[in-house]
């Protein structure tokens, strides 16, 4: 089992796929580095694919502390794993936790990405679910606690969000709600205190949103309805951005609508890798509706 160290010594868990540019992949809340395996299937036969824990989730290492668990530590895990694999840069690619990490590493370590990939990243993020959502977390995480995560991982994986998946993919939910409820129960109470109910809103990120010229895709499904309005928020503030929707899919979108997902994706980085990744032209930035004024 492979393992890195951490900046501040917590042992983080990873794997490596295939050979080429690299390409890593950070999970969701409700994952893991088992849920990027259609991906890594699909990627690993022209890439390096790199998937790993996040801190709280064994194999990795689950510390006691709650304050060793926070979104700046979820973004510099990342450059942890790389630093120890001697990539100098990477595509990465994050879904909704995860794409909240993967977007502030873009923003803090920006000469170490070639492209990012944002999926399902909005949770909480707008002004009026901030409160709901420190509200739901708080709650959320005393029941993993209490409860454990073998029987609150039974209500997680039928959230309003999960329940496409379901009905899409009886067998691949199954897969991801046993693999959800196999989670620490300490490690992801912390998780959900620590890095979800205080990471920063997007929208209070404006100013660094502006200034992010990696190539970025912002992908979500359009029944994935916390973070539609953050996903539009995301596309018109980052100048080199695009936004594309899956019909009929939910939050857990990597393994919903896995070929649409690394099409996406695939269709991406190729271009990004081509040199025809553009910044949006600026004569599009108007309130005009037939000409430019």
């Amino acid at each position: 089992m492979a393992h890195c160290i951490a900046n501040d010594g917590v042992k983080l868990y990873f794997e490596e796929t295939g050979a080429g540019t690299p390409i890593i992949f950070v999970h969701e809340f409700a994952g893991d580095y088992r849920s990027w395996e259609p991906q890594v299937r699909y990627f690993s036969r022209n890439y390096k694919c790199i998937t790993f824990n996040a801190r709280g989730y064994p194999p990795s290492e689950v510390p006691d502390d709650p304050e060793m668990y926070s979104q700046d530590l979820a973004c510099d895990d990342i450059k942890s794993i790389l630093d120890h694999l001697k990539i100098e840069m990477a595509h990465v690619v994050g879904l909704s936790m995860g794409g909240f990490a993967a977007l502030h590493f873009g923003i803090h370590y920006p000469d170490k990405v070639f492209s990012q990939v944002i999926a399902g990243c909005g949770y909480g993020a707008s002004e009026d679910s901030k409160i709901q959502f420190k509200q739901e977390t708080t709650e959320a995480a005393e029941r993993m606690e209490l409860e454990t995560m073998s029987n609150f991982g039974k209500t997680y994986g039928l959230g309003p969000t999960r329940v496409q998946f379901q009905n899409k993919d009886p067998r691949g939910w199954r897969e991801f709600e046993t693999q959800l409820r196999s989670h620490s129960s300490q490690g992801s109470a912390h998780t959900m205190r620590g890095v979800q109910r205080r990471r920063p809103s997007l929208f209070d990120l404006q100013k660094e949103l502006e200034k992010i010229t990696i190539p970025t895709l912002i992908l979500n499904g359009d029944e994935d309805d916390p973070c539609l309005d953050v996903g539009l928020h995301l596309k018109r503030s980052i100048p080199s951005s695009a936004l594309a929707l899956m019909p009929r899919t939910g939050h857990t979108c990597n393994l919903e609508e896995p070929a649409l997902f690394n099409q996406f994706c695939e269709t991406f980085i190729t271009q990004v890798e081509c040199g025809r990744w553009e910044l949006r032209d600026p004569r599009s930035l108007t309130k005009g509706i037939i000409s430019n004024k």
